[in-house]
């Protein structure tokens, strides 16, 4: 079985700060494809199943290319979230601006030492990863194939009583299950949606201008985004993209952090992931 490498990077991100990031290849400086993989909120590039997809896309042939975005609250231990206030002023137009970060950093070839510019792009986004990929894909060409779980289909995610407390109080709290720990999230997000929601952070809208071929997946018991996105962001495209309803599938396919193994929907839909990157990239 092929060896797979690791390479750190670090970029400056879209708020100043650093943006983080790692490279997996089972071969340096050979012609590949490359795929830029997109976590979602609360997440991060070493949640759970990112780093078992990532490994089986090098595996496959294509290099892997994983970050945290600047506003994922994640510090340089890649685990904790130790950056609260980078978290609280996270926006969605900073994270299409990190995803144009890392995009142009792989196809300039300048993205870690030894990682050569590939044969063609692909983009990966779960959640609001899978979002913002979206809205990245539907503007940039150089986007040749996309796979996205779990996407959300608009940016507005909150009701308007929750939005009115937030806008008195000038921030939410946000909390995280597995560390226990209160995020503040501020108002700058309500902001970016206030001022761009009609426009580039329409996803439905940005659906309809995706030409690369796109596999939506999507769990029928996601208790997180309902299906319903995802049946909308297809019907968008007319149905020239594929989607892929997952019988059983939670909002992260059964995939848990710590890692402690696949389920069959998250076995389902990384196999059918990576099928579709090796089909359509190659």
């Amino acid at each position: 079985m092929a060896t797979v490498m690791t390479t750190a990077f670090q970029l400056a991100g879209a708020d100043g700060g650093p943006l983080r990031g790692e490279v997996k290849t089972a071969e340096r400086g050979a012609d590949r494809p490359a795929v830029v993989i997109c976590h979602g909120f609360k997440g991060f590039m070493d949640w759970g199943f990112f780093p078992k997809l990532a490994d089986r896309l090098a595996r496959a042939g294509i290099t892997a290319v994983s970050f945290n975005f600047t506003g994922s609250g994640i510090g340089p231990d890649r685990e904790n979230f130790t950056e609260e206030e980078r978290f609280g002023h996270a926006t969605f137009s900073k994270d299409l601006k990190d995803v144009r970060l890392v995009c142009d950093g792989v196809l300039n070839g300048t993205i870690a030492e030894g990682v050569m510019a590939p044969t063609k792009l692909g983009l990966f986004g779960h959640s609001r990863g899978g979002g913002t990929s979206v809205l990245y894909a539907a503007d940039h060409d150089a986007i040749a194939a996309l796979v996205t779980w779990a996407a959300i289909g608009s940016v507005q995610r909150w009701p308007d009583a929750t939005v009115a407390t937030w806008r008195k109080e000038g921030k939410i709290d946000v909390a995280n299950a597995r560390t226990g720990q209160i995020l503040p999230l501020y108002t700058d997000i309500l902001d970016d949606i206030d001022a761009h929601a009609v426009g580039k952070l329409d996803v439905v809208v940005a659906a309809a201008r995706i030409r690369a071929p796109w596999l939506i997946m999507h769990g029928d018991a996601d208790e997180t985004v309902p299906s319903s996105d995802a049946e909308a962001l297809a019907k968008a495209t007319n149905d020239t993209a594929t989607l892929q309803i997952v019988e059983g599938g939670s909002h992260t396919m059964g995939g848990r952090h710590p890692w402690a193994g696949a389920t069959p929907e998250l076995e389902l839909a990384m196999g059918e992931t990576v099928g579709w990157f090796v089909r359509t990239l190659f």
